[in-house]
């Protein structure tokens, strides 16, 4: 059975009008300011709330303390993160294995460092969080998408479908991350996309027709 989220990291409440969906909004973009600022451990409702402009209470109607505010900011990452990754999956649909696994690639690096330092701070952010429930839901949505466009491949044949997929995935998320632990220049960060690209390109090759 799937993780359910810790009841302690629940919202009180969704955001539903116009306005309210901006405030929270506004105090998403100023956690992630602050957490950049101060760090996971410094970050507190209070600091988060003048920067977002709001007032202490407003903050609470949404989120009852600061590990569910990280939390949520998690969950909505995730969420806009796999939104790409299913959109990429629909439009190389019956396209070639090869163009596949390079189209997923780019739009998992693309994501990762287009705000470099916020990724950072996220991966760092959860390390005290139980959030198990979240990369489970993650893992399921996109690993759906990724299976059925490897599946939709004009020049491939798989008897194990899902085991390929969780090969793939694995390698392409599992490097980007350590990447981005490491710290690397550009030059490097550079040429472990394109070995990460050939490392996929050689294992398709064995599925392909």
């Amino acid at each position: 059975m799937p993780p359910s989220p810790p009841t302690t990291m629940q919202p009180r409440k969704t955001p539903i009008q116009n306005r309210s969906r901006v405030t929270v909004e506004a105090i998403y973009e100023a956690t992630i300011q602050v957490l950049l600022r101060d760090g996971m451990n410094d970050l507190t409702t209070t600091s988060v709330a003048e920067r977002a402009g709001v007032s202490v209470g407003t903050m609470y109607q949404y989120f009852p303390n600061k590990q569910a505010l990280v939390y949520a900011l998690n969950a909505r990452y995730l969420d806009a993160l796999a939104v790409r990754i299913e959109a990429t999956c629909r439009e190389q649909s019956g396209a070639p294995l090869g163009q596949m696994v390079e189209a997923l690639i780019e739009t998992y690096w693309a994501a990762k460092t287009e705000r470099a330092d916020v990724t950072r701070a996220l991966y760092r952010s959860v390390a005290e969080l139980n959030n198990d429930a979240l990369i489970h839901a993650f893992a399921e949505r996109v690993d759906r998408a990724t299976a059925e466009m490897f599946s939709s491949a004009r020049d491939a044949v798989f008897a194990d479908v899902p085991r390929a997929n969780l090969a793939l995935v694995t390698v392409i998320y599992g490097t980007v991350r350590n990447a981005f632990e490491r710290g690397l220049s550009t030059q490097a960060a550079a040429d472990l996309r394109q070995d990460l690209t050939t490392m996929c390109r050689a294992y398709l090759a064995n599925f392909s027709v």
